[in-house]
């Protein structure tokens, strides 16, 4: 052993505490003020005890296995205040493909840590960050804002809808971020959401759709229908007609989309036909969509004459 090295016992069981609240790894300053000098630390290396991740973080035990622990490394190697960021925060909320090995890190002015893609950023406070899987990482609304420059129109969208859709994003969110940052490049690209949010609540479109048929003569829908074991947004029963509002507040994601296609192809085999329907069209042309779907009803009593 050597001489200047803490006693192996106790300083062991404290890296182990730490490190087991830091997916496994350890600062040099942490070590430190473990009573660890420079010599016992590069012995614990020499023989495996600890093993260099990024300048000053070491994994104990074993190297980083997972992208997860190699991520807590990064934000450890960016000081403090570091904070997971940009696309690879858009991972770790799951509204990404994660990238394996690659970290983007926010950090102080003063850190630039090599083998991680680190950005400053003035002005952030408290609400722009959260602790996910017991890892600083920017929030979601933060994330969405640094990533807006960074993805297509589709996968902003996506990333938007999946957001909101899991409880992660309010658009409240979003024009606070867009209110603090307005020169952020992502600020343009995220304003449309606000301004145009997208489509009513559920609610809403139960009390405007039936206005909607009586204004133009058309027959009064049943809402929230049963139809082949699905519930249907609104149902003309006679004429077997389904109307799906197609809004991107309640057919966002992924797994939602193929529940709909699912969901049409069950109900056209018990013979009922779905219109879709968007808000926007609604309220825009709503005479050209409501001659469209009184011509569909006369179509559909008449092949059933």
């Amino acid at each position: 052993m050597l001489g200047d090295e803490p006693r192996q016992g106790p300083v062991d069981a404290a890296i182990a505490r730490i490190a087991g609240r830091q997916h496994g790894n350890i600062t040099y300053e942490q070590l430190r003020a473990l009573g660890c000098s420079d010599r016992a630390i590069a012995h614990r290396v020499k023989t495996g005890r600890l093993h260099r991740v990024y300048r000053g973080v070491y994994a104990v035990g074993r190297p980083p296995r997972t992208a997860l622990e190699r991520a807590a490394a990064a934000v450890l190697a960016g000081g403090r205040g570091a904070a997971l960021s940009h696309r690879s925060a858009l991972a770790s909320w799951g509204l990404v493909e994660a990238r394996p090995w690659r970290f983007d890190v926010v950090v102080p002015k003063d850190r630039r840590p090599k083998g991680i893609k680190t950005h400053t950023a003035s002005g952030l406070i408290a609400r722009d960050f959260r602790r996910l899987h017991g890892i600083r990482v920017t929030s979601p609304a933060r994330t969405l804002l640094d990533c807006a420059p960074l993805l297509s129109d589709r996968a902003l969208t996506r990333a938007v809808n999946e957001a909101r859709r899991r409880g992660l994003l309010r658009l409240a969110d979003v024009a606070d971020a867009i209110e603090r940052f307005p020169r952020h490049p992502g600020a343009r690209r995220l304003a449309p959401f606000v301004n145009s949010p997208g489509g009513p609540t559920r609610s809403e479109w139960e009390d405007a759709f039936p206005a909607f048929c009586r204004r133009f003569g058309l027959p009064e829908p049943v809402m929230a229908a049963k139809v082949a074991g699905y519930e249907v947004d609104a149902l003309f029963p006679a004429e077997k007609v389904i109307v799906e509002l197609d809004s991107w507040e309640f057919h966002s994601s992924r797994e939602s989309f193929e529940r709909d296609r699912e969901r049409d192809a069950s109900t056209l085999m018990a013979r009922h036909v779905t219109v879709r329907l968007t808000w926007e069209r609604m309220h825009r042309h709503p005479d050209a969509e409501a001659a469209r779907l009184q011509e569909i009803l006369r179509q559909r009593r008449a092949q059933a004459a």
